[in-house]
């Protein structure tokens, strides 16, 4: 991680272009009161969730973030962006917008990946494994993240930009 702002893209194209080794990717899901975290491979085949967080004010949520990066080794991150089905923005783009201008001090390309159907993909995918309404609580924001990081791997490793 360094000092400096990293990219903060919507261009797949850009952010592959700028992790030419591939490496280890932070998927993030965030929620007004939970962020939803995922992890993926190195060579970007697999991703999986991880812990959901609370959420709390900026500084501790990157402290936080930043932990999980330093731990896994981390190259960059993918975070979710919330669009109008129309595929416009509304506040809550914005509002993860500007949560990853502030994580790009990390140092890491971040990359923002179309969540609209992330939520229901993880519901499925919860329900599919017969999950009860309250661990479905508990683990949708992580598994949405998951949703999200696999669909942008699978643009960025399959080489379709």
């Amino acid at each position: 991680m360094s000092d400096g702002a990293a990219l903060v893209t919507t261009a797949p194209e850009a952010f592959r272009a700028a992790l030419p080794g591939g490496g280890g990717l932070l998927g993030l899901d965030l929620g007004t009161q939970t962020i939803g975290t995922a992890f993926c491979d190195a060579g970007w085949r697999f991703a999986s969730p991880g812990k959901t967080l609370k959420r709390g004010k900026f500084g501790a949520d990157r402290a936080l973030i930043g932990a999980l990066i330093a731990e896994r080794g981390l190259r960059g991150i993918v975070i979710g962006l919330p669009l109008n089905m129309d595929g416009s923005e509304g506040p809550r783009s914005q509002s993860s917008r500007a949560y990853a201008r502030n994580l790009a001090v990390l140092g890491l390309p971040v990359l923002l990946w179309d969540e609209r159907w992330s939520t229901i993909g993880a519901e499925r995918g919860l329900l599919d494994q017969d999950m009860s309404r309250a661990k479905r609580a508990e683990r949708i924001d992580s598994a949405a993240a998951a949703v999200i990081l696999q669909a942008a791997i699978d643009r960025l490793a399959g080489g379709i930009l």
